[in-house]
């Protein structure tokens, strides 16, 4: 059933407990780990190695969390499989292999009484808890999730935070199970102390446009406003893709007006919104011709709606639309951040429009942003694409001083698109250049540079790089 994992790591980890002073270490270790904000191995000093003992690392300790992970997911007989495992128990464990495990809600729970039964020091958190909550609800194992909410209040005293009980909501609404939705809802304050506040409300809704009960969702805003509560931009977003993604633009519209006329403006302009609701629902066209007319009208959209929409735009092959519609929009006063010119600096370069990509980077420049490998390698590739090499080389020596450092997969574009177009001397350097900053080529690079230069008689350089392979990999 198991593949054989048992591997010195794991010997060394799984094992090892058994001396006196791993133990203390581990135990006192666990005691740091039950803190919410979770800490890897790094963090804390190697207990020192005892009678030649090797203390265990923090590849070993993640080695053993994915052998438990499968032990968990896949073993019929979970429980005496992991009694063979001599293992330390703690929150952290638990909850890495819950989170593992999002997908079993069986096995999780299954897993989750094996620790708090076999393991009696092992005292369970708030935060393990509602990770195995989380995944009852998501795999609709509502029986055993109220079981283990009951548990969690009775036994252990605690209780459940805002956020998980959003999640159940959303979960209850995302399964077609709206009245338990709403009942979870009305019993927060009373069963669980959890306050109704907008995101308590905001998951409500979400459940309730879900199973497309627009008219409970607008009265469900009607109430929060009159408990005194104050929509945030959540609230609108949710009601206006609802309504777009079923094709009811006009409820959108007379929605976002009503509540500007009671004087709950959006945190955005509804137009925005309107547009984010057409992309969400994959009604392209129509936010494009929404967004033409914003322009139109001398109105540029809200940066964060714009990045929306070119991004979709260029997924779609229509980039010539979005430099036009940058251009308008910048000149309508819109700021680009530097998420817009990830989008179009790329599918510029893509579509061989190098002098726009240039443009577009120098005015990434002029605000204030330095141009990192992720935008600078499609203008390079691009270059290249068109037989460019010698204005490829240039511009990368100068991206080398003003820009961010190059990363290996920007050196193994280079290697490549060079050894394509016949320039293997500038390949072997770029990659002897890349190992100098200590960055491992790939095989495949080795292969590309050593057969160009034997092809093209440079057998003295293509012996150096051999002998460079060789002193890297050691083979």
């Amino acid at each position: 059933m198991l593949s054989s994992f048992t591997t010195r790591s794991l010997h060394l980890f799984l094992y090892q407990h058994t001396n006196a002073n791993t133990f203390f270490f581990f135990k006192l270790q666990s005691l740091h780990l039950l803190l919410r904000h979770l800490t890897t191995l790094n963090a804390f000093p190697n207990p020192t190695p005892q009678n030649g003992a090797v203390a265990p690392t923090k590849d070993d300790y993640f080695s053993a969390i994915h052998h438990v992970t499968n032990i968990v997911r896949r073993d019929h007989y979970m429980e005496r499989t992991l009694n063979k495992l001599r293992i330390a128990v703690d929150s952290e464990l638990v909850y890495r292999i819950l989170r593992a495990c999002s997908a079993s809600g069986t096995e999780s729970l299954r897993f989750f009484n094996w620790a708090r039964t076999r393991h009696l020091t092992y005292k369970p958190t708030t935060l393990e808890i509602e990770e195995l909550v989380k995944t009852l609800a998501r795999t609709k194992k509502y029986e055993s999730m109220w079981k283990i909410l009951k548990s969690m209040q009775t036994h252990h005293g605690l209780t459940l935070s805002q956020e998980t009980l959003c999640f159940i909501i959303q979960e209850y609404g995302k399964h077609g199970l709206i009245d338990q939705a709403v009942e979870l809802f009305n019993r927060a304050p009373k069963t669980f102390n959890c306050l109704q506040s907008v995101e308590v409300y905001n998951a409500l809704l979400f459940s309730l446009c879900q199973a497309k009960l627009f008219h409970g969702a607008y009265a469900l805003v009607r109430r929060l406003i009159r408990k005194g509560l104050v929509p945030n931009k959540m609230t609108y977003s949710i009601l206006v893709n609802a309504w777009c993604s079923n094709g009811k633009m006009k409820e959108a519209q007379l929605f976002l007006e009503e509540m500007s006329e009671k004087g709950f403006n959006p945190p955005v302009r509804g137009r925005d919104l309107l547009v984010d609701g057409l992309l969400n629902a994959g009604y392209i066209e129509a936010a494009k011709d929404m967004v033409r007319k914003m322009v139109k009208q001398s109105c540029a959209p809200d940066v964060s709606t714009f990045n929306a929409l070119i991004e979709a735009i260029c997924k779609c092959g229509e980039v010539e639309f979005c430099i036009d519609l940058y251009w308008e929009a910048t000149g309508l006063g819109l700021c680009p951040d530097i998420n817009t010119y990830k989008v179009l600096i790329p599918a510029v370069s893509k579509v061989g429009r190098i002098d726009e990509a240039f443009k577009l980077l120098h005015n990434s420049i002029e605000d204030g942003h330095i141009p990192f490998p992720s935008l600078y390698a499609p203008i390079i590739k691009g270059m290249c694409r068109n037989g460019q090499f010698d204005d490829a080389f240039c511009f990368f020596s100068e991206m080398k001083v003003v820009g961010h450092p190059p990363n290996r997969p920007v050196y193994t574009m280079l290697i490549t698109m060079s050894g394509r177009g016949g320039r293997f001397v500038e390949a072997a350097n770029y990659l002897m250049e890349m190992t100098e900053f200590g960055l491992m080529p790939i095989s495949r690079c080795f292969d590309l540079v050593t057969d160009g230069l034997k092809n093209s008689g440079k057998h003295d350089l293509a012996k150096r790089i051999e002998q460079l392979e060789v002193s890297l990999r050691g083979t």
